[in-house]
């Protein structure tokens, strides 16, 4: 089955509706996809009422997935996770915990920008960038910069303001990769390491995060060379982990307008083994 286990909407930081996000992938053969907005899952619903309103349901599965962002020794880490039980009270207070943390640095920055800089952003003006509900981050901060007259561009923006040594950028307060994992799985859930290339403490932390529920690797992203897909695939195997991928779409790319959505070959085996490891977890 063709295969796309990494995309984001405009419930986080990707530009695509859920419903665009449906329509594109079934245009470019996509027989699977899984909606992984960052620290939300509101997505789902959205292209799932799309799916049967407009008789598509036979065309395309959306797997309920999520992309929990954490930090860890100073390290940004990604957890991806598929099919948990959403209801699960853990889970739902990861939901609140992470939403809260995300207002409360964002409130913190725009507080920081007037004083220190002189700009003026509202928080209103962020906020309105995403869907109701959904996750606001550093994409946004920085076009909300742009768009006051704070910097050129959005690339100005986060070299000046949207990274860790900046004197107005504030670290978010999350929750550690070993609690998103544990909670994960607990839902009854496949929590996966996200495009691990991004870490030189990977293979540390995927052999401890293994003793919280951790069930897999990304090893296929956009990111990654072959040889780094081929170094994290056989780590998989070694360890007893299954391997996903994803192309980890946000939106096209700005140089050509192309749809990257499902160009990341993602071999079709990733499917089954991921339906697969769902089954060993419910038996479990």
């Amino acid at each position: 089955m063709k295969t796309d286990l990494h995309i984001h909407t405009y419930y986080s930081d990707g530009v695509f509706s859920p419903e665009k996000i449906v329509d594109t992938a079934i245009d470019v053969g996509l027989q699977a996809i899984a909606l992984t907005d960052h620290d939300n899952i509101l997505s789902y619903d959205v292209a799932q009422k799309y799916l049967k309103e407009s008789n598509k349901s036979d065309k395309l599965e959306v797997i309920r997935g999520i992309e929990v962002n954490t930090l860890y020794k100073g390290y940004e880490v990604h957890i991806l996770g598929y099919f948990m039980d959403v209801n699960d009270n853990d889970f739902q207070d990861m939901l609140k915990y992470q939403q809260q943390a995300r207002i409360k640095q964002t409130k913190e920055i725009i507080s920081l920008l007037s004083r220190k800089e002189g700009i003026k952003i509202k928080f209103e003006d962020i906020k309105k960038q995403v869907a109701e509900g959904g996750s606001i981050g550093r994409p946004h901060i920085a076009k909300a910069i742009t768009n006051v007259g704070g910097t050129a561009s959005v690339m100005d923006a986060y070299a000046k303001y949207i990274h860790d040594d900046s004197p107005v950028y504030v670290q978010r307060k999350t929750v550690s990769p070993q609690d998103a994992v544990e909670i994960i799985y607990d839902a009854g859930g496949i929590p996966v390491i996200a495009h691990p290339h991004d870490l030189d403490i990977a293979e540390t932390l995927i052999k401890e995060l293994m003793q919280y529920g951790l069930r897999g690797i990304e090893a296929y992203h956009r990111k990654h060379s072959p040889a780094c897909v081929e170094y994290f695939s056989s780590m998989a195997e070694e360890l007893g982990l299954i391997v996903t991928g994803g192309s980890d779409f946000h939106c096209p790319n700005i140089m050509n307008g192309q749809i990257v959505l499902g160009k990341n070959f993602v071999p079709e085996w990733v499917y089954d083994k991921l339906v697969a490891e769902k089954k060993l977890i419910d038996m479990a």
